[in-house]
């Protein structure tokens, strides 16, 4: 059988390659020589009958087959990690939770702190929302807190929290003192915005052309923080979640017609039992603001 020919080494060794996604930095962990995890991996691939990565330039990214394998591998340490803890009091890995800087920022210091009180051991890697649910899915990650606009149907999405979206403007801007907007007030704004690529900025680009609104690019900037940060210094207005704290000098003001940002805790269904698991999760459902 294919499971016979599975060895925990090499599972193992695939599991840490499919978190870093890197020959180097998997080997460097391993203690091994990178053309030995290759020889590994091309040995899993072969059992398989099916490749386990692509290459993307110089990005490697997990095929769907990679993805479960992955899973797999980390169910097998967890497994393993709580029968070592049953049986002689050995500590089982830490839990993983992946998040998006702005929700470390805003949401889940409270949460964290008070998990952490509890004497539990949290490894924390900050991801964007893909690579959020992609660490889920490969089982690098036991809990993801992320912004969703359709949830994926294979994963387990709870409903954390939803925010309004905000126009942060200085207090001498002529929307300052507005109650609320709406995006047609933003037409010949240059706003402070995130990258291209990121989803709020493809959102709201997205709502601002079906509003029949011109407007400009200001700068882009990278993160809440920094997005808040050259509005303070005059450059521009932006639209960021509601959640966002902001200084004495920049004012919010909700934007109408733009939807709620919904946040959700996000599990993979069909891993292992993990009392750790429920309790972190019961924290942020009763302490993210």
């Amino acid at each position: 059988m294919i499971l016979d020919r599975l060895v925990a080494e090499d599972l193992a060794a695939f599991a840490v390659f499919a978190a870093h996604r890197n020959f180097t930095h998997a080997a460097n962990e391993l203690h091994v020589s990178q053309p030995a995890l290759h020889a590994r991996i091309r040995k899993l691939e072969q059992t398989l009958g099916r490749p386990l990565y692509t290459r993307h330039g110089r990005a490697l990214w997990l095929t769907e087959t990679g993805e479960q394998l992955a899973a797999f591998a980390n169910d097998t340490r967890t497994r393993a990690a709580e029968f070592l803890a049953e049986l002689d009091s050995r500590p089982s890995r830490p839990l993983v939770l992946a998040a998006g800087s702005g929700a470390y920022l805003y949401l889940l210091g409270e949460p964290i702190r008070r998990f952490l009180a509890k004497k539990q051991e949290l490894r924390l890697i900050t991801t964007d929302a893909d690579a959020t649910l992609g660490a889920l899915r490969d089982g690098s990650a036991d809990l993801g807190v992320t912004a969703l606009v359709v949830p994926p149907d294979e994963l387990d999405c709870r409903p954390l929290k939803q925010y309004p979206q905000v126009l942060a403007v200085r207090p001498d801007h002529r929307l300052a003192g507005r109650r609320s907007l709406r995006l047609k007030d933003l037409a010949g704004e240059a706003l402070v915005v995130p990258p291209s690529t990121r989803p709020h900025r493809v959102q709201l680009e997205r709502s601002l052309l079906d509003a029949g609104v011109d407007w400009a690019v200001a700068v882009e900037a990278e993160g809440w923080a920094l997005l808040v940060h050259f509005v303070r210094l005059g450059v521009g207005p932006a639209v960021v979640n509601g959640f966002v704290r902001t200084p004495a000098a920049v004012r919010t003001v909700p934007i109408k017609d733009l939807p709620p940002v919904r946040y959700y805790l996000v599990t993979r269904p069909n891993r292992p039992q993990d009392k750790r698991l429920d309790t972190l999760r019961d924290l942020l459902q009763r302490y993210v603001p």
